[in-house]
């Protein structure tokens, strides 16, 4: 059953939720709110017929599932003045980092389903990778918290004490998988290809080898010896790349963010 949501935050995650919401037709438009000090920037969900207010209370009070994409040092505030309109009918998701499920209890006070969410910037694309946890939370909660996010990608329940590492490998790593990307697109134009051949080239590669994981359940190796033979270009390449550190370097460079994460 559609239920009324509201979105505090029309920032980047908070709008691209929104429209993922509505392109997916998990919400139809009347459905939404989003919410802002500044409604001016979200004239564009106001075309798509999206409920824009600036007014948190209000929304809240005509929602059912209230999704807080908010920054973190606004969190208190913003729980402060909508506790009161918070009832035992709404579900709460905080797409924030680094705000605990306790930490929005000691808050709201009032018992309801809880839930962490950490999506990445491909939600505006709907490919995203969300992970979940929640408490307090019954069968149909998170089935239909599951099912939301699902829409915007795929999702993927976890203990909350491992949010932390799901923003590393699962926000930041799009960070690091484009910083691959930009260097195959170097790599490909000092071989020989113009900047946008080699972008496209490159992009779609690493789309279909994800994709190969995906959809088949393999183990990485398994695809790499598809494509390594004896004495062939691939392994050379693959060795020189292992010989300058490559996959040290990417799993080093996880740990110092997971370690930076930790100790904010």
């Amino acid at each position: 059953m559609s239920k009324k949501i509201t979105i505090i935050g029309g920032g980047n995650l908070g709008t691209a939720i929104a429209e993922g919401l509505l392109k997916s037709k998990f919400s139809a438009a009347k459905d939404i709110i989003v919410t802002k000090r500044n409604t001016s920037t979200l004239a564009l969900l106001e075309q798509r017929k999206i409920t824009v207010m600036d007014n948190n209370s209000n929304a809240v009070k005509q929602s059912e599932l209230v999704i807080l994409a908010v920054k973190p040092f606004q969190v208190k505030d913003v729980l402060e003045g909508i506790k009161d309109q918070l009832s035992p009918r709404h579900i709460l998701v905080s797409v924030v980092t680094g705000i605990l499920i306790s930490e929005i209890q000691e808050v709201i006070i009032l018992k309801l389903p809880l839930f962490r969410a950490m999506p990445n910037t491909a939600i505006a694309i709907s490919e995203s990778m969300t992970c979940l946890s929640h408490a307090n939370a019954d069968k149909s909660d998170i089935s239909y918290v599951h099912e939301l996010f699902s829409t915007l990608g795929k999702v993927v329940t976890i203990d909350e004490k491992l949010m932390n590492a799901a923003t590393v490998l699962g926000a930041c790593g799009t960070a690091f998988a484009l910083r691959y990307i930009r260097a195959n697109i170097q790599g490909g134009i000092e071989i020989g290809f113009d900047a946008l051949t080699a972008s496209l080239i490159a992009a779609q590669t690493v789309k279909g080898a994800a994709e190969l994981l995906l959809q088949k359940g393999t183990h990485p190796e398994q695809e790499i010896d598809k494509v390594t033979t004896p004495k062939g270009c691939t392994i050379a390449g693959l060795n020189e790349m292992e010989h300058q550190g490559f996959s040290s370097s990417l799993i080093k460079g996880i740990s110092t963010s997971y370690k930076k994460i930790s100790l904010d």
